[in-house]
């Protein structure tokens, strides 16, 4: 098949790159009508042909071509409404003029102003956007967060490799100091504060667009936005009607099928868009076979001037084989499976089963009501709601699943769950073994936000707004599969060790609930302001969020009705920042940012031994940032660089010590364990033509634990000291992002509608992740495994062209070209090498192609 793939591309290449003798000339220039700057690389074609170019860094376009009469030109930019216009050539020049194209969305820019979208040359934050044309490109069948991995100071990998577990880390933090925020709503977890993309995998279907705001960001309400802040715009209601169908392949029998349909807006003010895909294939690694499907609805209401209405729902229900366990490099060589071996899956009845099978769907519904009081107020306000529903399976009673090769329940390197079928069918009324078990995590969040925005004046605008969310978590095991038992004995309900007193040893079947059943609740109320001020040269800001978090815990299994539920906590969090930009001139800007955040613990900070005995000494984790900063813009390069310096102090971690002759051991809190995040980031583009562009990043972190915490007390119940812990942690290089990282990218537009493009990414200072705690002793006080540097190489190729009636894209996408062999995650090991480290390799090479027609 990529053979197949490669001389596909060949074709297209050789029948297309032909030359026609010119004898006439097109020329104009594209303006964007919302901000009035000019459209680069907007598609100037003939229609019907496949003669055409692209409009430059200024918006100008110079077609020439031998072909005369009348002719329909085409301007199309993805985004933004394409203008179809009638020449009639007959030799000589023809002008046509400043274009201006208008969106192609409907009530995109109020949601921008909810969303808090960062300006270029305005918003003083370091920021990446990625276009919509970029995603259709360069996305294929990557995982959503990879589309950001040329992005500076993002390290973005497929982690276990099943669809929809990948991960993302913002200059050094991980997913629960990174806000995630789409069209303006927090979709971080509200007692963990993670993201998990597996709820969001078809998102990239309803994308329209997507920033990161590294560093402070540009958001206005009070997110976790240490690291920085992921926006994502989906879609709103298309403003044209039409529509497309798209259906694609890719490796290991990939296959996907969309659809996108559109009212455009009608002359009442109506507007309808709807579209749906499933997206299906066995995955890259052994057993994560997937099958998913998203669908996103948009109706929209223009009821008059100064009101608009739009309902949008989306959601991606699916269910994937997941490579929970990391494993040593030893385990991928005796497997004869290499990179692709995965410990965690088997054949039962001669199907392919999971022992860790994540299945879930979160829909998301919204609705947005945008006011215009007057010329200089508006209100832009949403409702939502999110109703999560599902978990992820695992195994309970005798562990039989070990990743290890050498496991006996293996036979031919994966489970043998037939046996285990037989073990426990054998043991009749002594119940099953080993079973599988469902961890169920549901939720409902319902949450409103309001931004009021008010022109104080032509150079001041005061922006106020309020968010307010209510979560409440269900998390309870229940039995999945009792592989071949009648029942299965709970060994341990009631809070107490297995035969201990006080414990209550249950016979259960499948759906009954095991191990646990509780709820967390949290309250969110939040306050948030900014004044703006702006000038040609000059725009500058200060804003303030404060927000109280309530959290409650309910254990259903642990304790009587009276007792389940614990008071509720409170804890007040607020950030401020402030920052400026200078415009030198049209091509010079420099700007910088500072900002201060106090934030709430986590929700398992309060409660972190899984019962209700409440933590009273958790406090908030603080973090204090600044960043300078300088842009370039002319036609042949623009850039960016940038210096950051973050200080995390107060990050939660507990510790535990066992006094000598003991059964019982004793937990505390570990207070001061910082660490500073700093470094530099550049990026740029370069335009030699209007046919072909460079773009690059180089990223270079420097992230270590910044001290040693040492003869922290540990107090047992009668608050008497037990022992000490130390932690000797400065000068250690943090974890689990590559420090160092790069990216060359050239595109091409060939001829007509084909454009080709290639990318290459390297990864480097790569420390593999540990448990900071662990470094208790001077001597333990090293860094971890530096994994080997590795560089990656990705080919794409889109053409457009007519079908009949219709207009057609190809798209094609090679990712890791070379194939080249490299480890993705680690774990240290015991003596910080790769003898000992467990280990998630990356993907080989995949591939994908794709038609799409539009109608």
């Amino acid at each position: 098949m990529k053979k197949a793939l490669l001389l596909l591309l060949c074709t297209i290449f050789c029948s297309l790159t032909y030359a026609q003798e010119a004898s006439s000339i097109i020329k104009g220039t594209v303006i964007e009508k919302e901000t009035g700057q000019p459209v680069i690389g907007a598609s100037v074609v003939i229609k019907g042909t496949t003669v055409g170019t692209t409009s430059d860094f200024d918006g100008n376009f110079t077609l020439k071509t031998s072909k005369t009469g009348t002719v329909t030109i085409d301007i199309s930019f993805v985004g933004l409404q394409t203008i179809e216009i009638d020449v009639t050539l007959n030799g000589g020049t023809k002008d046509l003029g400043e274009q201006t194209m208008e969106s192609d969305a409907i009530g995109l820019a109020e949601v921008e102003v909810v969303a808090s979208v960062a300006v270029d040359r305005k918003t003083p934050v370091a920021v990446s956007s990625i276009k919509p044309e970029v995603l259709e490109e360069k996305l294929g069948s990557q995982e959503f967060p990879e589309i950001l991995k040329s992005t500076p100071g993002v390290y973005a990998t497929k982690a276990g490799g099943g669809y929809g577990d990948s991960r993302i880390n913002l200059r050094g933090f991980s997913s629960e100091n990174v806000a995630v925020m789409i069209n303006g709503v927090p979709v971080n977890d509200m007692e963990n504060g993670q993201v998990y993309w597996s709820n969001w995998a078809g998102l990239s279907d309803v994308t329209r667009s997507m920033q990161v705001q590294r560093g402070l960001g540009a958001s206005k309400v009070a997110v976790p936005s240490v690291g920085g802040t992921i926006n994502i715009l989906t879609k709103t209601t298309d403003a044209q009607k039409g529509g497309n169908i798209m259906y694609g392949i890719g490796n290991n029998g990939y296959n996907k099928l969309s659809f996108t349909a559109s009212t455009g807006q009608t002359e009442n003010g109506w507007a309808v868009t709807l579209s749906g895909a499933k997206t299906t294939g066995n995955g890259f690694v052994d057993g994560t076979s997937f099958i998913g499907y998203s669908y996103f609805a948009n109706i929209s209401k223009q009821i008059n001037a100064s009101h608009q209405l739009s309902f949008t729902a989306f959601g991606a229900p699916q269910w994937h084989g997941q490579r929970r366990n990391k494993m040593n490099l030893s385990e991928y060589e005796a497997s004869g499976r290499g990179i692709r071996y995965n410990g965690d899956w088997g054949y039962k009845n001669g199907q392919e089963y999971h022992v860790n099978r994540n299945y879930y769907h979160k829909p998301q519904i919204s609705l947005n009501w945008f006011w215009n009081i007057n010329d200089k107020m508006d209100l832009a306000t949403v409702l939502y709601a999110s109703f999560g529903r599902g978990g992820g399976s695992g195994s309970a009673g005798v562990d039989k699943f070990s990743p290890t090769f050498s496991n006996p329940y293996r036979r031919d390197g994966v489970i043998d769950f037939d046996r285990i079928v037989d073990e426990n069918a054998a043991r009749g009324r002594q119940g099953s073994e080993t079973i599988l078990r469902n961890s169920v995590n549901n939720h409902s969040w319902y949450g409103g936000l309001s931004t009021l925005t008010t022109e104080l004046s032509e150079k001041l605008i005061l922006t106020t707004g309020l968010d307010i969310r209510y979560y409440e978590g269900n998390h309870y095991r229940e039995v999945g599969d009792l592989l071949g038992g009648q029942f299965y004995f709970d060994p341990a309900v009631g809070g107490a060790e297995p035969g201990a007193e006080g414990s209550v040893r249950r016979a259960v079947k499948v759906g009954d609930k095991i191990q646990y059943n509780n709820d967390g609740n949290v309250w969110w109320q939040g306050v948030n302001a900014q004044l703006e001020y702006s000038n040609d040269q000059l725009s500058a800001f200060v804003s303030a969020s404060a927000s109280n978090q309530s959290f409650r815990r309910i254990d259903y299994f642990q304790y009587i009705p009276e007792n389940q539920a614990t008071d509720w906590e409170n804890f007040f969090g607020f950030n401020i920042k402030g920052g400026a930009n200078y415009n030198i001139d049209e091509k010079h800007n420099v700007f910088a940012n500072a900002g201060y955040f106090s934030r709430q613990p986590f929700f398992n900070s309060v409660w972190p031994t899984f019962d209700n005995n409440t933590n009273k000494g958790v406090v908030n984790e603080k973090a204090m940032s600044f960043e300078v900063g300088y842009g370039y813009r002319s036609k042949l390069i623009s850039g960016n660089i940038n210096v950051y310096h973050t200080t995390w102090k107060d990050k939660f971690y507990r510790a535990s010590v066992r006094p000598d002759g003991s059964s019982v051991s004793f937990s505390a809190n570990i207070p001061g364990i910082d660490a500073v995040h700093m470094g530099v980031e550049v990026d740029f583009v370069i335009r030699p033509n209007d046919k072909f562009n460079i773009t690059g990043m180089l990223s270079i972190g420097d992230w270590k634990w910044d001290k040693n915490v040492t003869d922290v007390p540990i107090l047992d119940d009668t608050q008497q000291v037990v022992g000490t812990v130390d932690v000797y942690a400065k000068g250690i290089h943090v974890g689990d992002a590559a420090q160092t990282t790069a990216a060359i990218g050239v595109n091409y537009m060939v001829i007509g509608g084909l454009k080709v493009g290639a990318d290459w990414n390297l990864y480097d200072r790569l420390f593999a992740d540990f448990n900071v705690t662990s470094l208790n002793t001077p001597e333990s006080s090293v860094d971890s495994w530096i994994v080997p540097t590795y560089n990656l190489f990705d080919l794409n190729a889109s053409y457009k062209f007519p079908m009949g009636p219709f207009n057609a894209t190809f798209l094609a996408k090679v990712n890791n070209v070379f194939n080249i062999e490299y480890v993705s995650d680690a774990f240290d090991g015991s003596t910080h090498d790769f003898q000992t480290a467990q280990v998630f390799y990356g993907a080989g090479t995949t591939w994908s192609t794709s038609l799409k027609v539009q109608f």
